[in-house]
């Protein structure tokens, strides 16, 4: 059996690293989309774990589909509002709070 052996001086910096890892996950989708825009797209998952919003769709795919979802990220980054849309008409809406992990929490 090996004894491993820890330097004192190396834990803090690989822990925070781990940190910053960990956390940057949360941080993408805020700065991946410019807050209080519309975004259009084909289908909407929100029990994905980290959840990713997929290819958006430019507004000539849009009125092609026969059904769509707009998201829309809150100012503050730590939420969506989605807009489900069939046959070019509005049929629900929806908030969700982006969780620490990435995932969505239905408000």
């Amino acid at each position: 059996m090996r004894l491993i052996v820890l330097k004192p001086g190396l834990v803090l910096p690989a822990l925070l690293l781990l940190a910053l890892v960990h956390t940057s996950n949360s941080f993408s989708l805020a700065e991946s989309f410019t807050p209080a825009t519309s975004y259009y797209f084909s289908d909407f998952t929100p029990g994905q774990a980290p959840w990713e919003p997929g290819q958006p769709l430019n507004i000539e795919e849009v009125f092609k589909n026969y059904q769509y979802y707009e998201i829309v990220f809150d100012t503050d980054g730590k939420g969506i509002t989605v807009i489900r849309y069939l046959k070019g008409k509005k049929e629900s809406s929806e908030k969700y709070l982006i969780l620490p992990d990435g995932s969505l929490q239905k408000k």
